[in-house]
């Protein structure tokens, strides 16, 4: 496997340029990271059944005390990166704790009168169960009596069966989310879920190596933990802001805040504690306003509204804030005062936006020119670890004015392979197109290689001197990103340019937790999306479909190359086929095989099988290892 190469002069320019632009560094963050610090297990490290690890913060040792920060990393991703390197179990305030860096994000305990209320449990069930015992350890050996999900991405429910087991499921343990969670939950991760799965892959640097030349940091945590994902349903939803709740006898005052970081989320307060959760509305750095692993672009300018609106409910009374990523803030006029920045950069980054683009600028012109003001500027936590200015201004005019910027030439584009086949020809071939690009290199424009080169990649991916001259100007973007997300995404690219994964007979599909535990009507419409229309095209089927785990009833029809299903219909002419949503879910990833099913009794179809075999083989497979950097 060919090794990551050195930074270049021009990144360690680049470097000691940043630095000089930097906030002071003082201490004060290291204080509110460590305190309340009540203890960990060895480096964090979590493993599986089958005895791999899942999570284990050993492997990011070389970022350590006295370590300091190599050419290859952005000074100030690297001082982040260090702040995200403490692990453990803190206490916030008496009565509630946090553990933090056993995942990408928090895992919040409150203690009630019997036991405790789990917020976010995590992206997987190991470290969640983990993080669950290490408060045992310190704080006693209580039962789980409540679980709140704050929002609807999977870093804040996917470890949910860590802390709860089967017969809590069944006994209808409380789980409180915003409503709207699990329609959006599903958007993202089942209906779009592959793609937004493998681009996560280049994100949060999956397969990079934990050191100076590979994965740092995702500035909002570490990485991602590599564990069972699950979904179980919430049994109750919050719709209304001032909605109260007792759970185990500590009253909870919500705050919906929809179309915000996510499009259900939620904000809450504790009055006992006087102790606010603003969710992920309020992290460390600057958010994303669009996410580059792919998702809805959210309202900057609602996400700013809400944040104000908790600031009126609550900051007067609030003496500590915490959130589901990163650290507290202790007091209220600290407070407050962090409340209101993180307000004002939403925004700013919105209002500046629609400035420039009703001056006529595009989405790319603003992106260049945006800056923030001084008094934004000078917080540590309002800096670009895992959202950017430059992207985030993008994602404002995307949501106002679309992906067009009113340019007809680029209203039709030819796409990349045929693009780049034209390019290359008017470079005068192949040979010509690098030497200008060799040229570029040399002189640091590594935006430019990466653009140009791209081109010829495309028009020709067995080109290994394109390839590997491509990977060397990602890597050095991504050795002076101060974004972990864009230090990812461009160093990923750079190890899949230069050693290609090889072509499988078979399409390699992610993993299927969450499809399995679908409810019904959810279940059937994921499978929308994985209908081949080419392959559909005229067919009719029309399917009875009788779950036997929930005891409900659809029908599905296929028409026009579009499949619908209806709740508590039924076709008297149709094929009525029995099963449950695991197996259905089996069937259509092909982890089961139709003539097992019915071999061993897991499904049953009284009249013709065949309609029910069709749509199966109707219904893609999606290869979860599809090309990125190359076509």
């Amino acid at each position: 496997m060919e090794q990551p190469k050195d930074a270049t002069e021009a990144t360690r320019r680049a470097h000691a340029a940043l630095a000089r632009q930097l906030p002071p560094d003082t201490d004060e963050d290291m204080g509110l990271v460590t305190r309340g610090f009540m203890g960990t297990i060895p480096d964090a490290k979590i493993l599986n059944e089958a005895g791999h690890a899942v999570w284990d913060m050993s492997a990011f040792a070389f970022q350590g005390d006295g370590c300091g920060c190599p050419d290859t990393v952005n000074p100030s991703l690297w001082r982040q990166a260090k702040l995200n390197l403490v692990h453990g179990l803190f206490e916030v305030v008496p009565g509630i704790y946090q553990v933090r860096n056993f995942d990408l994000s928090n895992i919040t305990f409150i203690e009630g009168e019997t036991g405790y209320i789990v917020i976010d449990p995590l992206i997987s069930a190991e470290p969640a169960a983990a993080a669950l015992a290490l408060l045992r350890e310190h704080r006693g050996d209580k039962p789980v009596t409540g679980v709140i999900y704050t929002h609807s991405h999977v870093d804040h429910y996917g470890g949910v069966r860590g802390v709860l087991s089967d017969e809590d499921i069944k006994n209808g343990l409380r789980i409180i989310a915003p409503e709207g969670f699990l329609e959006e939950a599903v958007s993202e991760n089942v209906l779009a879920g592959n793609a937004m799965g493998r681009r996560a892959t280049y994100m949060y640097g999956a397969l990079l190596p934990r050191n100076a030349k590979g994965h740092i940091d995702a500035g909002l945590g570490k990485t991602v933990s590599m564990g069972q994902v699950s979904l179980v349903p919430p049994t109750t939803s919050i719709s209304e802001t001032g909605t109260k709740l007792v759970v185990d006898g500590v009253e909870i005052i919500f705050q919906v805040t929809p179309d915000t970081e996510a499009p259900a989320e939620m904000n809450f307060y504790f009055p006992q504690f006087k102790a606010l959760c603003m969710a992920e509305n309020c992290s460390c750095h600057l958010h994303n306003i669009y996410t580059p692993r792919g998702a809805q672009v959210r309202d900057a300018k609602s996400w700013s509204w809400y944040i104000d609106e908790a600031i009126d409910l609550f900051g007067k009374e609030a003496d500590v804030l915490f959130a589901s990523h990163h650290w507290p803030r202790w007091g209220s006029e600290k407070a407050v005062a962090f409340l209101k920045k993180q307000r004002d950069l939403y925004k700013y980054i919105h209002d500046q936006t629609l400035r420039m683009a009703n001056h006529g600028a595009t989405p790319l012109e603003i992106a260049e020119e945006l800056t923030l003001p001084p008094t934004l500027a000078s917080e540590w936590y309002t800096r670009g670890y895992y959202g950017t200015l430059n992207h985030n201004a993008k994602a404002v005019y995307q949501r106002y004015l679309g992906w067009f910027d009113g340019n007809p030439a680029n209203l039709h584009k030819h796409p990349p392979v045929e693009a780049g086949k034209r390019y290359v020809d008017l470079a005068g071939g192949a040979d010509a197109l690098l030497e200008k690009a060799r040229a570029a290199y040399e002189h640091g424009d590594y935006r430019w290689v990466a653009e140009l080169v791209n081109h010829l990649v495309f028009a020709d991916p067995d080109n290994a001197d394109a390839r590997h001259l491509q990977a060397d100007a990602l890597e050095q973007l991504g050795y002076q990103a101060e974004s972990g997300p864009w230090r990812g995404f461009y160093l990923t690219a750079a190890m899949e340019l230069r050693n290609p994964r090889p072509p499988a007979a078979e399409p390699r599909q992610g993993a299927a937790g969450q499809m399995r535990a679908l409810p019904a009507e959810l279940l059937l419409d994921s499978l929308s999306v994985r209908l081949n229309g080419e392959k559909a095209g005229a067919r009719e089927i029309a399917l009875n479909i009788h779950f036997t785990d929930t005891n409900e009833q659809f029908l599905v029809t296929l028409e026009n190359a579009v499949l619908h299903h209806y709740p508590e219909r039924k076709d008297p002419k149709a094929p009525s086929v029995s099963l449950t949503r695991a197996v259905l879910a089996e069937l259509v990833i092909g982890e089961r095989a139709f003539a097992a099913a019915l071999a061993d009794k897991s499904m049953t179809i009284e009249g013709a099988r065949e309609p029910f075999a069709d749509l199966l083989s109707m219904l893609d497979r999606f290869d979860f290892w599809f090309e990125i950097v190359m076509p």
